[in-house]
This record gives C-alpha cells, structure tokens and sequence, in this order.
C-alpha cells in the first residue's frame, strides 16, 4: 500500500515500501557495491560484451488476450525504444533488456506467466501495481502535474492543470521503486548500462544510486525542461533535480531545455557548469554529472520500408486522385489532440488564409489528422469541442459543393496511411505551442524524398529534385534543426497565415534547396545516430567511476553520492611542518572567511592572535606570504578580485566604486611595501590593481594553499597545472593545497575546519619564530 503521510516517504527511499508479488527474474548479480568494487579487477563476469537496460514508463509491447485464454504478445514497432535498438547493432555487441510498464492490465494470477513469457521471447520485463496505484501516478501526478508544468502551464486554478497534490506524489515516487526493484533484480552493476526515458521516472536514479553507487546511469528528458520562473512554482522541485543529479549523463533534445535545467541547479542548489572540448557537465559531490544536447531522430530503414510497401503506393494513388486531380493542393497537419499542439490556432490561421487571400478559395484544402490524446480530463474536452467548432464554421464559409477547406481526420490511421498523406502534401504545418521534439516534420522530409516506386504514381521524372516546404512552431524541440523551415509564433494567427502563403507562393528551386538542406541532416541524424552518441557519451562518463572513493550521504529524496580522489587525505601536522622546516622559499596562500575565520562569525575582524601569527610568518625571510593581506582588503572592497598570474598576484578593484577602490588600493600598497620591504619582490600599482611579482629566477620550494570555497577552487587548479607544467614552482618543490573539510575538491588535502587551520598556521609560526 502506499503511504499515508509525506514523511513516510522516507521508508519509500530507504526500501521499506512492500512491493508487489511477481515471478523473479534471473538474479545476474548477488554482491554489494562495495563487494563489486573491491574485487572489480579479479572478478569475471558471465557477461561477455555490454549490456544496456533500458528503463521507460511502457514496454515495446502489444498485448491482446487469446480467445482461448491467457495473453499474446508482440513488438510495437512505433516504440522508439524499439527503434533505437536497431541503431545499436545487433546482440552480438549489445544485449538490450528492456523495464517498463504494459498498456494491458494483467491479472495478479498471471503476473507470473506473463513476466516468464516477455523475458523468454522479448527480453522485457514487465513492472505490476497495486490496483489504483498506477491510475494515481500517470493520469493524476505525470499527467496533471508534471506534463502540464514542463508545457509552460501553471495550476492557478483548480480547474487549469490541477493542484499540487501530495498523494498523487507519494504515487509518482511509489511506483518509481517498484521499477528500481525490477532493475535490481536482473542487473550487474559493475557492466551493465542503464537508460532512464522520460519525465514518468525522474525520481528512479536516486534510487539506484542508493543501492549502486557506481551504477552507470543515462537519463533523456522527451519533454520541455521550463524556465527556472515556472520550474520553480514545484514544491518537489529540489527533490526532482537532486534525483536527475544522480544520473551520469542527462539528455536533452535542445540547448534551451538543458540551459533551463542548468539555470535550475545553480539558483536552487548553488550548482555551476562548465564547457570543456564541447562537453558540458557540473560537479554533483565530487561525481561529473555531463548534459548531452542532441534531438531524437526517426527510424529511416522503418519509414523507407513502409514507403516501398503497396498499400503505401495505392493510397497515394487514391489521395493524388482526390486532391491533385482535381486542382486542389494538399496542406498537412499530424497532431495529438491535446491543449499544447495548437491545432485550434492552426485552423484560425488556416480561415485568415483564405479571408486575406480569397485566390486560394476552392483551390487549397488543410488536412488535419487528429491523434487520440494521451491524457484525459476537462481540456481535453475543451480541445476537442473547440476542433470541431471551428471546423465546421470554416466549412460552412468557404466551402461549396465538391470542396471542404479543412477535412479532419479523428480517427485513428495505419503508419502507412499516414506516410501517403505525407507523400502528397505540399507543405506540413506545425504549430504546438509547445512540444518536446515532435518528429512528425522529419517524417514529411523523408516521405517527400520518396522513391522509384512512388515518383512514377506522383508522375515525377527519374531527374526531378524533390521538394517539401515545412511551417513550424518555434516552441518546438525539433525547430533548431531545421534551419529551411518556416519558422513561427502560433499565437500571431496573422504570422501563420503569411507563413502559409508563402510556403505555397515560394518559387520551385527555393523549395528543392530546403528539401535537400533538410533531407541530409534528417537522413544522417536518424534515431541509431542518437543513441549510439547518447550511450558513447555515457560510458566517457562513467570511466573514472572505479577510480573514486565514494560513499552515500543524505536522507530520503536529497540521497546523493559523494564521490573523491583516493588520493584526497587529512593534511597532518607532523607532514607540513617536517617540509617547512626543509625548506627556504616558501608561498603561502590563505582564504579569509571561512579558512582564517568561522564563517558564521558576526564579527569578521581579524583576532589579534591571528594578526601575530600572520606577522610572525611574514617575519620569516623565507615566507613568501602576500595573499593574506590581499584578502583582507578583498573581503572589505565590494566588487575587488585576486587573480592569479604565472608571474605574479593582482588584487583588482575594477568593478568596485572607484572612489573608495582606489583609496583602499593606496592603503594596501603601503601595507604590502611595509610587509615586503625587506622580500625579494617588487610592488606596484597599475590601473585598478595592485600587482606583487617576485624578483627574476626567484621560485618557491613549499608551496601552501588553504581555502574552503568555489571560488578557491581555481587557486588549487592553477596550482597543480603549475606542478605539473613546472612553472612557477621549483622542482621536487613541497605542495599542500588544502580545502576546510572532507568535501569533494581539487585540493590534494583537508582540514576538518578554521580551529584546526589556526592551530595548522600556529605551528608553522611557532617553527618560524624558533628559527
């Protein structure tokens, strides 16, 4: 049963939720993480190439109950979960099972059977729900709250998306651990892949990552990613983003989607990203989370096979006979009849056409397929009844005996049906007002390419270049990849309407030239290309997994992995100062608020034992000590830097008042030629900076770094790029760039916090000034 009560959730997370009885699966794996990394290199594994699971809300699966009882089962052969396997090659280089939910409602007495059956034939693995738990979760939670909401649409009332409803939570996270129970039953950590789709099962990587620490896990998001201003109306809004966070690589189909997520991470949990060689990824405690931006592709061998079949080409036949027999030229429109695809704004544009454009009259007819809705509910309603509204009022204006403007067609079609419409129109509309990818535009393309078969019915010579012409939201996934089409805003019903026109009024070459434009990106990026990239990409992730300690912190929904070098350890107080003594030109660089001081002190002044002991340091004519003075004024300056140089240390005002930066830029340079008087350095003021450079051929052999924040991370990266480049640094030099706790960080070392630091600095002044 699920919880009752929000905080019982806990017990979800932590594995105490009963789960539904089905047969069990092969079990490939019996140790526990720790047990699987400990003996990785010795261990052989029955596994002899990859293995990747694939994890989504449904199966590839049709089932149909047999007359005589019990169920039969087949592929779905329009499941893109099916289709991507094709790309990957055949078994031999990769095993493919599948995890996910069945359309059919099995009995709890066949579960057993049914389960035996899709493993044996299919290689699926069926997931079953209490009775009422999987209605809550999809049509109430997915449905209701997320789809809605990853659209753009905000719950302001009852009535418009639906509220926000803790139950429908506890469902959504509920039916998230009976798919972890089912992938923890039939994977291998330590090989195989796992590849999480879509919005229904963004919770599922926290929770195996909770059971797996090194699962090597992929995550595509199929829908919008909103703006972090409608993002952020979620009140699990934290919980969903650390729960992606537990991902290794998160998929998105464009850039917009993945900058909203990453907008996200860093105004709700202080997250920043970075760009290195084209790879985008954030550090998550330690472990590289990667974005990977790249639009789902079609299934090209699938549609050329369904171009090439006879039914294809008779009911070509019939539409050529019907539309451009009889003067009349086909405009296309293929949507699911649901609040976000914007078919009523379609039509409104369709009738503005033809009331600014009175030629078009009798000649032009807007075909509009209407796919059953995926959801149900008042708006659905709304849509329809809006639909056929319009429909009719259109028809009834302009439309006389053997001519209807609009034919709608809201029954459901055959693929290849579908593909001769396709085939005959002479431009594709599409204006959602927002959608994920939406693929039915590179459906078109490919159908307008056609072949031999088909250009001999469409009366093509064998020479002819084919054409398409495409008028497409600019709120959908798939419009950046088409840089031919007509692009839109399908709110302005007058845009549409002109975009319209000038699809039909365009010259023939202009036509051809975006056709092939589009043909040859669509035709190489097909969905194969996709996850081929999806899963190289995921396993670049993953290498280094066996190269880090990590260990799980974290209750509930914010469990998260932290994950450090093994070489990370505790700085020791006997280690730093055996090196200080041995050595006799030493850099020292200190962080201030919360290396030096307590960051939740009130009073941020420096002690005046922290003030003797920095004086006593600088003492030491073999202490190179400037930053701490630096820091002073930087943490007093508003808008003043530090930058690190190869040959030098610049305290930048720049960006402070300019007025009091330059007053506090003439006070540092007298404090820094009163503390370096007597140092081989020299000093100087440039224009809003001051700048500390060491005399020539003068480089340290102790080097420490101590800092607690992000901002420092820089100073320790630019420490080990100067030891490894040896620049900067002398040979076989001391090196100790330390962070303030056992965290995740580029330092080599840690303090536990600013006491231990302070009693660390103590005793090194104490050997200064024994010396």
């Amino acid at each position: 049963m699920v919880s009752k009560s929000y905080s019982n959730l806990l017990n979800l997370v932590s594995g105490e939720h009963p789960s539904p009885s089905f047969i069990q699966t092969p079990r490939i794996m019996t140790v526990s993480d720790d047990e699987s990394v400990s003996s990785s290199s010795s261990s052989s594994s029955s596994i002899q190439h990859d293995r990747l699971i694939i994890v989504a809300n449904q199966l590839p699966i049709r089932g149909h109950r047999k007359a005589s009882g019990g169920w039969s089962f087949s592929l779905d052969e329009n499941s893109l979960l099916l289709q991507l396997k094709d790309g990957l090659g055949d078994d031999d280089e990769m095993d493919v099972i599948y995890v996910g939910g069945l359309k059919e409602e099995i009995h709890p007495n066949e579960q057993d059977e049914v389960s035996q059956t899709l493993l044996e034939s299919f290689k699926c693995v069926p997931t079953f729900f209490p009775p009422g738990l999987y209605t809550r979760f999809y049509h109430g939670f997915c449905k209701q709250h997320l789809w809605p909401l990853f659209h753009y649409m905000l719950p302001l009332t009852p009535d418009l998306g639906g509220r926000f409803n803790r139950s429908l939570w506890q469902a959504y996270v509920s039916v998230n651990k009976i798919f972890a129970d089912r992938i923890m039953e039939v994977i291998n950590p330590e090989q195989d892949f796992v590849w999480i789709h879509d919005y229904h099962l963004m919770v599922l990587p926290t929770f195996l990552r909770k059971r797996f620490n090194r699962v090597k896990l992929g995550f595509f998001l199929h829908s919008p990613f909103p703006s972090s201003e409608i993002y952020n109306t979620l009140p699990i809004r934290e919980e969903l983003l650390r729960a992606l966070l537990n991902s290794d690589l998160i998929g998105f189909h464009t850039f917009d989607y993945a900058r909203h997520f990453l907008s996200c991470c860093s105004r709700m949990l202080g997250l920043s990203y970075e760009s290195k060689r084209g790879y985008i990824s954030l550090e998550y405690y330690g472990r590289t989370v990667s974005i990977k931006i790249l639009p789902v592709g079609i299934h090209m061998k699938r549609l050329e096979s369904v171009l090439n079949q006879p039914e294809t080409e008779s009911k070509v036949s019939k539409l050529i006979k019907q539309f451009q027999d009889q003067g009349k030229r086909m405009l296309l429109g293929v949507d699911d009849m649901d609040i976000f695809k914007g078919i009523s704004l379609k039509l409104l544009a369709m009738e503005q056409l033809l009331i600014q454009h009175p030629e078009w009259q009798g000649k032009i007819v807007l075909v509009q397929i209407a796919n059953p809705a995926r959801g149900t509910g008042n708006d659905v309603k709304e849509v329809k009844a809006e639909t056929y509204s319009t429909v009719k009022r259109i028809n009834e204006t302009f439309g006389k005996p053997g001519y209807e403007p609009v034919i709608l067609i809201d029954e459901p079609l055959k693929f290849y049906e579908r593909v001769a419409y396709y085939v005959v129109a002479e431009c594709c509309l599409v204006t959602a007002v927002r959608d994920g990818m939406n693929l039915m535009p590179y459906e078109y393309i490919i159908s307008r390419q056609g072949n031999g078969k088909l250009d001999k019915v469409l009366g093509f010579e064998p020479s002819m270049l084919k054409k398409s012409m495409l008028v497409v939201s600019e709120f959908i996934g798939c419009s950046p990849s088409l840089s031919g089409a007509i692009r839109v805003n399908p709110w302005n019903i007058d845009s549409v309407a002109d975009a319209m026109d000038c699809a039909l009024e365009l010259s023939e070459p202009e036509k051809q030239m975006r056709h092939e434009k589009h043909y040859r990106y669509v035709s190489t990026h097909d969905v194969g290309y996709w996850a081929r990239s999806f899963l190289q990409d995921l396993e670049r992730t993953c290498k280094d997994h066996v190269t880090k300690r990590c260990w799980g912190i974290g209750f509930g929904l914010s469990f998260r992995v932290v994950a450090l070098d093994p070489n990370f350890r505790k700085l020791l107080m006997e280690h730093i100062v055996s090196a200080y003594k041995g050595t006799t030109t030493r850099a020292i660089l200190l962080d201030y608020d919360g290396t030096l001081m307590p960051q939740s002190s009130i009073d941020k002044s420096p002690s005046s034992k922290t003030i003797e002991m920095i004086n006593t340091l600088c003492r030491d004519k073999n202490n190179m000590n400037v930053h701490p003075v630096m820091t002073l004024y930087t943490e007093t300056t508003d808008g003043s830097t530090i930058e690190m140089k190869d040959r030098s240390m610049v305290w930048c005002y720049e960006d402070a008042d300019p007025d009091f930066g330059s007053c506090q830029a003439k006070e540092l340079l007298d404090h820094l030629e009163s503390v370096l008087a007597n140092e081989p350095v020299t000093v100087k003021r440039g224009q809003s900076s001051v700048e500390v450079k060491p005399q020539r051929g003068m480089t340290p052999d102790f080097v420490l770094c101590i800092g607690d924040d992000r901002s420092d991370e820089d100073m320790f990266e630019v420490i080990t790029s100067s030891v490894a480049s040896g620049k900067c640094i002398a040979p076989n030099a001391e090196v100790f760039a330390c962070t303030v706790g056992n965290k995740p960080s580029k330092a080599t070392y840690y303090l536990d916090d600013t006491v231990e630091i302070a009693r660390l600095m103590q005793g090194l002044a104490s050997v200064s000034e024994q010396s």
